[in-house]
């Protein structure tokens, strides 16, 4: 996987400490300073400087950053400080709390994720929250959408890029048999099969669908569900496919027609930065004939702006 292309950093955690503390001091807070550390640090590198952050000012760099930042860039910064897991963790939360009920924010993060990437965010769930994700999801999911996400985090499946044909065809004919060729969906099939299958072996599932079929089981899930049980089922399979396509296309989504989504457009950029972020550039640039960073700079502006377009690194 591609990671963030992080120029080699010439000074040390504590330097950086010790310059956001300036960048805090006086009147106002120097934005550009702060930007210009952290955008630029992994995320060793900025567990590294929150300690020595909290070892010299016996301060949390991060309480301090909310304290000094405000709006869109203070989301970013904040989010950005802590490590994937905690990072998922945060969101999911946010995403299911009364307050500020995001089902689809919360679906895409959870459907998103490899096996072992939910097991690491369900520990640091339970640990920052006192509360076991399963636990929420029933709260405030319904229907087929909850009994997909539950069977999802709590289901280890095989990340492996090996398959087995036989049960592969075994699975494009069980789906067709529970939806196109039905009347009515078998949707107990759909959770089974998209919740028990690793990604190659869905992957594999859908190329065998369309060979057999002359149909793309992706256009089968759009004609036989619908709602949130459709986008978790949709964000599986794409995933499966290529995280990179699904998520370039999820920040089109984010920031096409009217008004800007900030919320997706932060927590993907955010995200997948130290993960996939190439591919995603690559994809969006292919399918959209416009770099992602110029469509990020023309939909933002001030120092939020420049915060995402310095983790989005160079522009081709």
């Amino acid at each position: 996987m591609a990671t963030l292309s992080i120029p080699p950093v010439l000074t040390t955690p504590r330097d950086d400490a010790i310059h956001l503390y300036k960048a805090f001091k006086g009147f106002g807070c120097d934005k550009a300073a702060v930007i210009n550390i952290l955008a630029h640090r992994d995320a060793t590198q900025r567990a590294l400087i929150q300690q020595e952050y909290r070892t010299m000012y016996s301060e949390d760099l991060t309480k301090r950053l909310v304290k000094e930042l405000s709006g869109k860039l203070e989301k970013a910064i904040v989010l950005w400080m802590y490590d994937p897991a905690g990072r998922d963790a945060i969101l999911v939360r946010q995403a299911l709390s009364a307050d500020s009920i995001d089902l689809r924010a919360a679906t895409e993060v959870i459907c998103s994720r490899t096996p072992s990437q939910i097991v690491h965010f369900k520990q640091l769930y339970h640990s920052m929250n006192g509360i076991y994700l399963e636990h929420d999801i029933e709260l405030h999911a319904s229907g087929d959408h909850k009994k997909l996400l539950l069977a999802y985090v709590t289901t280890m499946r095989y990340e492996g890029p090996e398959v087995d044909r036989a049960s592969v065809d075994h699975d494009a004919k069980a789906l067709y048999k529970a939806g196109e060729k039905k009347l009515g969906t078998d949707e107990k099939t759909f959770i089974r099969i998209f919740s028990e299958r690793s990604r190659a072996h869905l992957a594999a599932v859908s190329s065998a669908y369309h060979s057999m079929y002359s149909r793309k089981l992706k256009k089968a899930v759009k004609s036989e569900t619908s709602g949130l049980f459709e986008f978790a089922l949709l964000t599986i399979l794409q995933c499966a496919e290529n995280p990179a396509t699904y998520f370039a296309k999820e920040l089109h989504k984010a920031m096409k027609g009217l008004g800007t989504n900030d919320t997706t457009l932060i927590r993907i950029v955010v995200t997948r930065t130290e993960i996939d972020m190439q591919y995603i550039k690559a994809e969006y640039q292919k399918k959209h004939k416009k770099s992602l960073n110029d469509a990020v700079h023309s939909e933002t502006s001030g120092d939020y702006r420049t915060f995402l377009l310095s983790l989005l690194g160079p522009g081709h």
